[in-house]
């Protein structure tokens, strides 16, 4: 008998990674990083002013996405773009996918804010009243207010064939009133900006509380100006106002390679930014359709860019309660810790007497201060993580001791962004006092802080700074400085290489990391680096650093791919990867064979994400959180388990295309045993989080986890506060 024939098994069909399927869409993803900014502002374990901040940081947000992503769509869409990107969405469909998302969610806001919110507010004695909730007392001290002070600043502006449209500045709040003239009947419309050079709420003396003991009773501006139109508009009625704000594309169009003086250029851009086409127009619900139209007409706007909401508009003006004296409605405060390694320099400082100026003390002491910070150093790297140790005590002390010290030879820097009285540059401009040669990579692209960063680079030349603008074409994003010191004889560097900015403020709410370190490989990598970025240099090489956009995109797949080998060999393959962001098709996919190897993948992203994870037969090993909570997530952090030796990284890049092909970055690697302990204990923290993590599911939503019952919180922000100080205090 012939034997049965068994039946023929189909080959698997191959998965095409490249479809669009497994990509989500990056607008769209940054809405749902947005949308969980503001569950933090619903959520009732959020203490109430903190409520009030995140649904400014949800509106403030969402002014940056429209004038940048939004404007960037529109721009695409005139220019005839069909074709999306790894997700398949062309420009037009994004935009209306992205109207479709974000109105009911800035619907709910509103209504929220002025249904829920104020109510709270209220039961804890603090009043945000309406104009005409107020008794005649109250009203006439706002009116004698208006009055005094803010009726001079004002300037009605007529619309009509003798007045022609007034340009709208952005994000700038405004009434639309209609009036009508007695005598001719007819009906006209005029504009009147709310100035901003007032406190967006007015707040009422305390004599005039009401009811008396309350915390905080104030009142919207634009409400007061409306009660006193008729003070603008003498002898004509007022039909109706209604406030309204637009949003203007805000992103710069600048040829680099072209441009002669770079800081000149960018000065020209920004001054055309304030004229930009308007993207959005934000008006209150109830507003005449009549009225509507003109406004859109006159602002070239169709029914997609007009977002009619309930009560306030412009709500990133409610930042304004976190400077209430009111602390327990606020997270409890929190004291950035000065790290065990740096307490022996704060030590030393302290046996001299520093009760004069900074600027009175001696050489002496500053030469001994600086020989116990770099002494340290030299013993061994040393790691930072802000906002939990001490930006002050760590990176500025570092600063400005290399700028007093008389062994310092050379400091050399990279600048992105900084606050307004920056320490650091004033530390910069003291080095170039004291003859050191000091140079100076400032960003002047960095978004929103161009001229900030103009005026900086101008006052750093001024004192012999060389100050340099970068690399034609790239965008320096890098956080590095190098300080060259003159030792025994010998020349050493050290170094700090950073996922933060140099900004003492933004220090003190950004979650980072930096490492000091004389290594002698990173000395000579950002020597080289910052080579490249003064002068002219094809550096296609560095011994430790992943520099972009040279290395670190091969760098950073040759690391994917040693885990899917180890994988392949049987043994454990392993990747943990800390970032912003994560939107670079080609990592992806990489991430995606890994999956399919064998390797298990934990993500730590904390806003956009186009990986889709859990997906059958493709990412069904990559799992993906994002965290949100009390400080910005902002460190980039890179494990490979590499069989059991495993690398850990930091640095300032995140896997998007702009950061490893248009961006100057680094990455270092960490090679002290100690350090890549403590990085492993921060990553399992976060991945533990059962209170501000949230899962990423197939469908593209996020989960928030919940302790189960009976399971203590374990927040990652309030678990690392708690950890500093034990770590702090078993030191002393």
């Amino acid at each position: 008998m012939t034997p049965a024939k068994s039946p023929r098994r189909k080959a698997p069909v191959p998965i095409d990674l490249q479809d669009p399927q497994y990509y989500f869409n990056r607008s769209l993803s940054w809405l749902e990083f947005n949308k969980r900014v503001l569950h933090e502002a619903y959520d009732p374990r959020t203490p109430l002013l903190e409520r009030l901040k995140f649904m400014a940081i949800f509106s403030s947000n969402l002014d940056e996405f429209f004038m940048v992503r939004v404007a960037g769509l529109k721009q695409q869409v005139e220019s005839g773009v069909l074709q999306g990107g790894a997700d398949g969405m062309p420009p037009a469909e994004q935009l209306q996918a992205v109207r479709q998302y974000l109105l009911p969610i800035v619907t709910e806001q509103h209504r929220y804010f002025d249904q829920e919110l104020r109510a709270l507010l209220a039961k804890e004695a603090i009043f945000l009243t309406r104009f005409n909730e107020l008794t005649p007392e109250q009203q006439g001290y706002l009116n004698d207010y208006f009055q005094a002070q803010v009726f001079p600043v004002l300037t009605p502006l007529a619309v009509d064939p003798a007045h022609p449209f007034p340009y709208i500045s952005s994000l700038s709040l405004n009434l639309a009133v209609l009036i009508r003239d007695p005598e001719s009947a007819q009906e006209r419309l005029a504009r009147v900006k709310v100035p901003n050079r007032f406190p967006r709420f007015v707040v009422l003396p305390q004599h005039l509380h009401s009811p008396q003991g309350a915390h905080w009773v104030g009142v919207p501006l634009e409400e007061i100006i409306a009660h006193n139109l008729s003070a603008l508009f003498p002898g004509m009625e007022i039909q109706a106002y209604f406030a309204f704000r637009i949003t203007r594309s805000a992103d710069l169009e600048l040829e680099t390679d072209k441009a002669d003086d770079l800081l000149i250029a960018i000065e020209q851009e920004i001054r055309k930014r304030r004229f930009g086409s308007v993207v959005r127009l934000e008006v209150q619900r109830g507003i005449p359709p009549l009225l509507r139209q003109t406004l859109m007409e006159e602002m070239d706007l169709e029914e997609i860019d007009v977002y009619e909401l309930d009560g306030l508009l412009c709500l990133n003006d409610l930042f304004a309660f976190m400077g209430l004296p009111l602390p327990q409605f606020k997270d409890p405060e929190w004291q950035p810790q000065v790290p065990p390694s740096f307490q022996r320099v704060e030590e030393r400082e302290s046996m001299f007497d520093t009760s004069s100026e900074i600027t009175t003390l001696g050489t002496d002491y500053w030469e001994a201060v600086a020989n116990e910070l770099f002494g340290l150093i030299r013993e061994g790297d040393i790691l930072v993580h802000h906002p939990y140790h001490s930006f002050a005590a760590t990176v500025q002390r570092f600063i400005t001791l290399a700028a007093h010290d008389p062994q310092v030879l050379a400091i050399k820097m990279t600048l992105y962004r900084t606050s307004g009285d920056s320490p650091i540059v004033s530390a910069l401009i003291k080095a170039a006092e004291n003859g050191k040669q000091v140079a100076v990579l400032v960003e002047l692209k960095a978004r929103f802080d161009e001229e900030n960063n103009i005026l900086w680079a101008r006052k750093l030349e001024k004192v012999g700074v060389h100050v340099v603008y970068g690399v034609p074409g790239l965008k320096t994003h890098t956080k590095t400085v190098l300080v060259v010191r003159q030792e025994a004889g010998q020349i050493r560097r050290y170094v700090h290489i950073g996922t933060g900015n140099y900004n003492p403020k933004t220090a003190g709410l950004y979650e980072d990391l930096g490492l000091f370190s004389c290594r002698e490989e990173l000395g000579a990598d950002l020597s080289e680096l910052f080579n490249a970025l003064t002068g002219y240099s094809r550096q296609r090489e560095y011994r430790q650093l992943l520099v972009a956009p040279v290395t670190m995109r091969d760098r950073t797949l040759e690391l994917i791919y040693r885990e899917i080998e180890h994988a392949r060999n049987g043994q454990a393959g392993r990747i943990i990867a800390k970032m912003n962001a994560i939107t670079d098709t080609q990592v992806i996919r990489a991430l995606y064979e890994a999956s399919q190897a064998g390797v298990e993948i934990d993500l730590i992203i904390r806003g956009m994400c186009c990986l889709r994870p859990g997906v059958p037969g493709v990412s069904d090993r990559i799992r993906v959180i994002s965290i949100i909570g009390r400080f910005l997530e902002h460190s980039r952090i890179f494990y490979f388990g590499n069989n059991g030796e495993p690398e850990y990284y930091i640095g300032s890049a995140d896997w998007r295309s702009r950061n490893l092909d248009r961006r100057v970055e680094a990455i270092t690697p960490i090679q002290d045993p100690t350090i890549q302990l403590e990085l492993k204990a921060v990553l399992e923290i976060m991945l533990a989080d059962n209170r501000q993590a949230w899962e990423l599911q197939p469908d593209g939503t996020y989960r928030q986890r919940q302790p189960a019952p009976g399971e203590p919180e374990r927040g990652t922000h309030s678990v690392l506060m708690a950890r500093t100080l034990k770590e702090v205090e078993a030191s002393r």
